[in-house]
């Protein structure tokens, strides 16, 4: 169904496992689907996350404290991830209704 809508195979890794597809020639949007990161069952809020380009480090870090202070829940702080890649920087956290989102900046430091 995905390559109906343009979208080719980013990566396929069976041992995590998750996937992800993107538009040719394009690093974003990116559908990932995998197995919950936590190791628990999938169930809303677990499994599927919601993540948003941020267009700085500092972005990132404003809007982690942003969600935060209105009641979210850390799920991982801001940082970089360099086993994404060396620039990946993100932060994950779950709004009140425990719907996971991250906030990532894929450029280098500011």
């Amino acid at each position: 169904m995905l390559d109906c809508l343009g979208l080719e195979a980013r990566f396929c890794d069976r041992s995590r496992p998750w996937a992800g597809w993107q538009q040719p020639g394009e690093a974003r949007p990116l559908l990932l689907i995998g197995a919950p990161f936590d190791g628990n069952a999938h169930v809303p809020g677990n499994g599927q996350m919601v993540a948003l380009l941020a267009g700085s480090r500092a972005v990132v870090d404003r809007a982690y404290g942003t969600a935060l202070s209105h009641g979210g829940l850390c799920e991982g702080p801001t940082g970089l991830r360099p086993a994404y890649h060396v620039h990946y920087y993100g932060a994950y956290f779950r709004d009140p209704d425990g719907n996971k989102l991250c906030v990532a900046c894929h450029a280098p430091g500011d």
